[in-house]
């Protein structure tokens, strides 16, 4: 059997216990700074998603409405190749841009409340 004849390297009963203490509370702080990223990052992607899930909404509506402006377009330009006189003609030309007017502006309010709901408030 072999003995161990370097230097003794002695810590007092005292040391080790403080060294001991020191290691358990970093040991704890660093756990519960885990606990606490683990929580920022569900938080963070939380919000996330929520956001997501607005941008989505606010994509879905700018289509729908490019998609009814195109057929109101459409519809319009339908309507011009049967018109007989110029009465008509302005008379659906008046028609046709107060009728977009409105929608353009009710639409802009939709996408302005839509957006302003997926913006983080500060």
């Amino acid at each position: 059997m072999a003995q161990d004849t370097g230097p003794q390297f002695g810590i007092s009963p005292e040391m080790r216990a403080m060294a001991e203490q020191s290691v358990e509370q970093a040991k704890s702080a660093f756990n519960s700074f885990l606990v606490a990223a683990h929580e920022a990052m569900s938080t963070f992607e939380g919000q996330a998603k929520v956001a997501q899930a607005g941008a989505k909404d606010v994509s879905d509506k700018a289509m729908n409405y490019a998609e009814r402006n195109v057929a109101a377009t459409f519809e319009f330009a339908q309507k011009l190749v049967r018109v007989n006189n110029i009465q008509d003609f302005v008379r659906l030309q008046t028609e046709f841009v107060q009728s977009q007017v409105q929608a353009l502006t009710e639409q802009a309010k939709e996408l302005g409340e839509a957006a302003s709901k997926v913006m983080p408030r500060q």
